[in-house]
């Protein structure tokens, strides 16, 4: 807090009680005086000085003793709770100025616990949703592995079809674990974007290449809006965007309709920056999921039995790698109709000098 201490504004109370005090005693000595005898002028105002010089010393000292005492205290039991906010201010014996300092910080406080309240639902959630989708495939693995040693592994074709389902188990739970590191990394800031200049539309058209047999196995038609025979050239970090793209791509592939399109669009928004789109007319999203889509672990499907695998971490780390960019994500939905997610980049200092 320090050692300097703000000056006591308790001057008023004390100027103040000391006038009423010298009004009261000498209107009182006024009347003792014209009772027994003539009213001397004199003697009041040398009366009135002294009762006001005592008055007001006296008032001044008991204030800065008694008041400042507790008011200190309660300065002190402040620093307790590690304030930021009222104990940037030295200490004020000030009546006006304590109570907004107290009532600013009160509010700060209130805002501070509904905070950690949020946080705490937050939490709960989390945990138990990285409980449920941890638990999943280890029993599956635990599952498989007690039936081996109760006997199955002496029958050479269950032994080799359950090792082959307990290692794509491992291999769900090495996913979700690769995914939280990634979505906590970025979350705390700690991931490093490696931005260079690179062609957005080869880089959407790779990994329609490497979603093609995922998509063929619905019918899906993976396809741009339009044909691009100019490059666009965007300032990002290319392995990031690609998983942002991956990411988007795959998720329109598990919830689109059979014999359906995911359409990728990139279009000029503002003269330094890109948007690109990704369509879809698959079953679409209710409106109630949608503020809570980019969320850990959320899935529209909240049945028991998901219909759809992944880590649940998809979207939040498409979120949260746009972010890291300092970019935006935009999301449009109609049930029945399709979806549409939206993103948008910064153009490359020479897809710029181009345009100009």
């Amino acid at each position: 807090m320090g050692a300097k201490v703000r000056s006591k504004k308790s001057y008023r109370f004390a100027l103040r009680s000391s006038l009423y005090i010298v009004i009261i005693s000498i209107a009182a000595l006024a009347i003792l005086q014209w009772r027994f005898s003539t009213i001397n002028w004199t003697i009041l105002l040398f009366a009135a000085l002294c009762f006001f010089s005592i008055s007001f010393i006296t008032l001044q000292l008991r204030i800065e003793k008694f008041i400042y005492k507790r008011i200190k205290k309660i300065y002190d039991d402040v620093e307790l709770l590690e304030s930021s906010t009222i104990l940037s201010y030295p200490v004020t014996t000030d009546m006006r100025t304590l109570t907004a300092e107290i009532e600013k910080f009160a509010k700060d406080k209130k805002i501070e616990i509904d905070t950690l309240k949020i946080r705490e639902e937050y939490r709960k959630d989390f945990l138990g949703n990285v409980s449920h989708e941890l638990k999943t495939p280890l029993f599956t693995v635990q599952g498989y592995l007690e039936t081996l040693l109760d006997g199955a592994i002496d029958d050479k074709s269950v032994r080799k079809k359950y090792l082959i389902r307990a290692n794509k188990a491992v291999d769900r739970l090495i996913y979700i674990v690769k995914d939280l590191d990634l979505i906590t990394k970025l979350e705390v800031g700690h991931l490093n974007l490696e931005k260079r200049s690179f062609d957005v539309i080869d880089l959407i058209q790779s990994v329609f290449d490497l979603l093609e047999m995922k998509a063929a196995k619905k019918n899906i038609t993976l396809t741009f809006d339009m044909e691009y025979v100019d490059p666009i050239f965007v300032f990002a970090d290319k392995e990031k965007i690609q998983q942002v793209l991956t990411n988007l791509l795959v998720n329109s592939i598990k919830y689109g309709n059979d014999n359906g399109t995911t359409e990728v669009s990139v279009e000029n928004l503002v003269k330094n920056k890109v948007i690109v789109r990704v369509t879809d007319n698959g079953e679409g999203i209710p409106a109630v999921h949608i503020p809570r889509l980019f969320e850990r672990f959320y899935r529209v499907d909240q049945s028991g039995s998901r219909r759809e695998g992944g880590s649940g971490l998809g979207l939040a780390i498409v979120k949260h790698v746009i972010e890291a960019h300092g970019e935006k994500i935009y999301i449009e939905s109609a049930v029945e109709v399709g979806s549409e997610f939206s993103f948008t980049l910064e153009k490359s200092i020479v897809q710029i000098e181009e345009v100009q």
